[in-house]
């Protein structure tokens, strides 16, 4: 994330909001008077979001993000606090996804169960009344914990809020994170103990639940494991959210990073993933531009 002297004003944002809007419009007014450059219908197959940390610094103002979130075809904006909801709701967008507990903690260390249960039945109650599907979990921070203990520890303490998740017909996403990227805070996380697809895997088929499932994040599992595609229909029946970002580097998904979008959403619509994909890459150009491309390129 940016830091905030690199934040733009609320005048710029309002700027860069009209313009984007602007640019919007005008393409939208040349398909329908059937200019040559008319672009690309789009085909929709992809129910695409996006992650609000990511973009906050440029759109501050909720109501301006969802515009831009609706302009550009999206039809969420997840990881975004509850407060903000009803603000979702009056533009016709949903939250796909909701935060919980952060990354730092997780069910890895019996010490923090409380702490995590506490947080996850709150937003568990949050979604089911707001009609949010998933919330998002994470293992926690190694801390000396071995392995397999961190392991046997989230079985337990994921069994033990599972059954209210069932309850309440919310799903909860075991994400996986890299700890290889050690560059920046939300690169990737060093010491994170869920830093490998099938350590998550086994967690989420040893607790057994429908509702727990995983947040496929194909930039952390590229750094991590790779052979994406070969993983997601390995791993199909599991698949509970998506992220993207660029690899490396967690940027925009463009010609100077490695991740063949198209090849990878294609799949997902091949093993019948229904859920949505959350666009989380840093900006480090023009952010509506980098979104326009990235919505783009996953609209397969």
């Amino acid at each position: 994330m940016q830091s905030s002297k690199q934040r733009p004003t609320n005048e710029l944002t309002r700027r860069r909001w009209l313009q984007s809007t602007a640019a919007l419009g005008a393409a939208s007014l040349a398909a329908s008077s059937g200019s040559a450059d008319e672009p690309k219908e789009r085909k929709g197959r992809i129910h695409q979001s996006l992650v609000n940390w990511c973009y906050k610094p440029f759109w501050e103002d909720v109501d301006d993000f969802c515009r831009v979130a609706k302009d550009l075809g999206c039809e969420s904006i997840e990881l975004i606090d509850p407060e903000h909801w009803p603000t979702l709701k009056k533009h016709g967008l949903t939250c796909a996804i909701a935060g919980s507990h952060g990354f730092p903690t997780g069910f890895n260390n019996p010490d923090e169960w409380d702490a995590c249960t506490e947080k996850l039945t709150e937003r568990i109650d949050q979604c089911a009344e707001f009609g949010v599907k998933s919330v998002i979990t994470f293992t926690g921070m190694a801390n000396g914990v071995p392995k397999q203990e961190g392991a046997d520890n989230c079985v337990k303490g994921l069994k033990s809020i599972v059954e209210y998740a069932e309850e309440k017909n919310v799903t909860i996403c075991l994400e996986m994170l890299n700890t290889r990227d050690d560059t920046h805070p939300m690169k990737g996380h060093p010491g994170y103990q869920g830093d490998d697809t099938e350590y998550c895997i086994d967690i989420i088929e040893r607790v057994g639940s429908p509702r727990l499932k995983l947040l496929f994040d194909i930039y952390h599992v590229q750094i991590m494991n790779g052979d994406v595609i070969r993983r997601i229909h390995q791993h199909k029946d599991y698949l509970g959210h998506i992220h993207t970002a660029g690899n490396p580097g967690r940027g925009e998904l463009d010609q100077s990073q490695e991740i063949n979008y198209p090849a990878v959403m294609q799949a997902l619509l091949d093993v019948g993933y229904e859920g949505y994909v959350g666009q989380e890459f840093i900006p480090t150009r023009d952010a509506l531009a980098g979104l326009q491309e990235a919505v783009a390129l996953c609209d397969v």
